[in-house]
């Protein structure tokens, strides 16, 4: 329940704090500057089977992990786009993965039936990962490259900035993996 909290007030004052749009990093982060995603064996209940899988499983793709909750309102925008970006460029490697942060899984299975998400959702009610990757608000979005190094971040999302989002993945997708 404390973590949860803390989330909560967090992304209340993330929401006050970034007035200006959110965008990934000026620059994809060079390779040689990225650090390691954190704790990519965390296995985590996902949406449709319910089998447990972790971020390791998808080694050599390029994920975009995004962390969201069933209550917030730039999430409900962001999962139509993310369907839509990872119908686009599955062939090319690309797998997205929203992880959700709701104590109450009926909250999200509700959010999931009005949304239909095109990509995998794993479960964090006991919040195992935001921490670990420095979430301040929801959706906070980690885009990591083949080898699980994390090159952009954003908070929030602004359908303003599609085209910067989608740039920086496909920036990555060209990129082969060490």
């Amino acid at each position: 329940m404390i973590k949860h909290t803390k989330y909560l007030l967090l992304t209340a004052l993330s929401s006050a704090l970034l007035s200006s749009p959110a965008l990934w990093a000026d620059d994809i982060t060079p390779p040689a500057n990225a650090k390691l995603a954190p704790h990519l064996s965390v296995m985590l209940p996902e949406y449709q089977t319910n089998k447990k899988m972790s971020l390791e499983m998808e080694s050599g793709q390029v994920l975009l992990v995004d962390f969201w909750a069933s209550w917030c309102g730039p999430c409900r925008a962001s999962f139509p786009w993310m369907t839509d970006i990872q119908e686009k460029y599955k062939a090319q490697g690309l797998k997205i993965i929203a992880i959700n942060l709701d104590q109450d899984r009926q909250q999200a299975l509700d959010f999931l039936t009005e949304f239909k998400p095109g990509f995998t959702v794993l479960f964090d009610a006991a919040a195992e990962l935001p921490e670990n990757f420095g979430v301040i608000g929801m959706p906070t979005s980690f885009l990591m490259d083949r080898d699980g190094r994390i090159r952009a971040t954003h908070v929030g999302f602004h359908e303003k900035n599609i085209a910067d989002y989608e740039s920086a993945i496909t920036q990555l997708l060209s990129e082969k993996g060490d």
